[in-house]
């Protein structure tokens, strides 16, 4: 580690700080059943991430800074470049257009709320949950 990064921190270590949101990660088709039955029992949230778009990363970090509602969702994230399969994926089973930054809320397998870049705001969420 370089002096200045010892000092001031390297952007490295400002995108891995550690968020408060135990996020599911999303990474496999299988998922989405599971998405689907988990929802009939507790409104399930998905994050769609890009992961080299700034808007995504500043719409996620708000996000993060402002969720409290673990116990009233279950939170899946979704780095849609690594799988871009499970994002046409999301699009398709949920009825949504696609967009990124996005947030999906699943309520008894079907998406009942979604938005995306400077719309997904938490308090947005709780009002729908």
């Amino acid at each position: 580690m370089s002096m200045f990064s010892s000092l001031f921190g390297s952007s490295e270590n400002q995108e891995d700080k550690t968020t408060r949101i135990n996020w599911i990660p999303l990474v496999d088709l299988g998922q989405l059943n599971e998405i689907i039955l988990l929802s009939s029992e507790k409104p399930v949230v998905i994050f769609k991430h890009s992961t080299r778009c700034s808007v995504s990363r500043m719409a996620l970090k708000q996000f993060e800074s402002e969720f409290d509602l673990e116990d009233q969702v279950t939170p899946y994230f979704l780095d849609l470049l690594e799988h871009r399969d499970i994002s046409n994926a999301v699009a398709e089973r949920f009825d949504v257009v696609h967009q990124s930054p996005q947030l999906l809320l699943i309520k008894n397998g079907m998406s009942v709320y979604d938005a995306s870049h400077s719309a997904i705001e938490v308090a947005e969420l709780r009002m729908k949950i």
